[in-house]
């Protein structure tokens, strides 16, 4: 069910958003919401599965590139699941609560992830269960996020990683500045942001979240990835990846790549020439000259900085750099903002 389906001047996204609103009138507006006071976000159209038993959290400790044979309940973390060459394949978040552990990725990835969860149990005491049809999910993001949280819970918000929890379902606080999610069923959470827009949220869509990912460098799986991309290249490590753990699948190339310091693409943050009064395609092209030497992600156009974009590129690519992004389109003359330092 996606959440404030009836507000008026909502109008759907698509692709993998198709599930959310791409905006609600004024996209802008919402960035500026964002910035400067708090905004809503639908995001129910992530999927949810949820592994039960004993041996639970050794298991998943095993799969993945997070530590997580010791994860306190009502705590979340982010993790991976890599190919064996260590590509990113799954970008999840798991968070313990009482006797489960709810595993959240993107849209259309929960019947995947279920189903290599399923193959790799073994003899092992687990259970796995795709749950999206009974899930939903908003992020409250800006620096009144907080405030507006604490209005709902009664109390404190909570911090990075930890959770809260609600009649209407819990609040799990980020570790990234400002952005908080409410989590639970469709109606707990349908209520929990008609509350919030009431403490003072304004409704945003994939738009403008698009946009706030761009200005702050934060990758997204099917966008800054493809089926080469590794965690080094989009700042993964540390924080999905954990580098003091046993053996996981891809767990050699983590290693190797992170001990010789030389990974070969770099996420970037680009500014785009404004002139043509739109943005380029995700999976355009990015030209150095004539050579190609990355793709584009994400592009946005922001409330002050005008069209922007992310793009994963060749680590020689210096920040300053000018670029040529080509889509089917049109050309657009580019400049490297930003990025990861590699």
């Amino acid at each position: 069910m996606a959440l404030l389906a009836e507000r008026p001047g909502r109008v759907p996204g698509d692709g993998i958003d198709a599930g959310v609103a791409a905006h609600y009138g004024d996209p802008l507006r919402e960035q500026r919401a964002m910035a400067r006071g708090c905004a809503v976000v639908d995001r129910s159209d992530r999927g949810l599965v949820v592994v039960t038993g004993a041996d639970r959290l050794t298991w998943l400790h095993s799969l993945t590139s997070q530590h997580l044979e010791q994860l306190d309940d009502l705590t979340s973390v982010e993790g991976l699941i890599l190919s064996p060459h260590g590509h990113v394949e799954q970008d999840l978040w798991f968070t313990a609560i009482g006797e489960e552990v709810w595993i959240d990725c993107e849209p259309g990835k929960a019947a995947e992830l279920a189903e290599y969860l399923d193959r790799m149990r073994f003899m092992l005491r687990v259970e796995v269960e795709d749950r999206s049809d009974q899930f939903a999910m908003a992020t409250l993001i800006g620096p009144r996020a907080a405030e507006v949280v604490a209005d709902l819970l009664g109390g404190p918000a909570p911090g990075p990683g930890l959770l809260a929890g609600a009649p209407w379902g819990w609040a799990r606080g980020l570790p990234f500045d400002r952005e908080i999610d409410l989590v639970g069923t469709d109606a707990g959470i349908d209520e929990a942001v008609r509350r919030a827009i009431d403490a003072g949220a304004q409704p945003a869509g994939q738009m403008a979240y698009d946009a706030w990912r761009v200005e702050h460098l934060r990758p997204r799986l099917g966008r800054e990835t493809d089926h080469r991309t590794i965690p080094h290249e989009i700042g993964l490590i540390g924080q999905a990846v954990h580098l003091n753990k046993g053996c996981y699948r891809g767990q050699e190339t983590v290693a190797r790549v992170h001990n010789l310091g030389r990974p070969p693409r770099r996420l970037v943050k680009l500014h785009v020439d404004g002139s043509q009064h739109t943005v380029p395609a995700p999976g355009a092209k990015v030209l150095s000259g004539t050579r190609e030497v990355g793709f584009l992600g994400t592009s946005a156009m922001h409330y002050e900085e005008g069209p922007i974009a992310l793009a994963v590129v060749k680590r020689n690519v210096a920040d300053g750099a000018a670029v040529v992004i080509r889509d089917d389109e049109a050309e657009y003359a580019a400049v490297v903002d930003s990025g990861l330092t590699v």
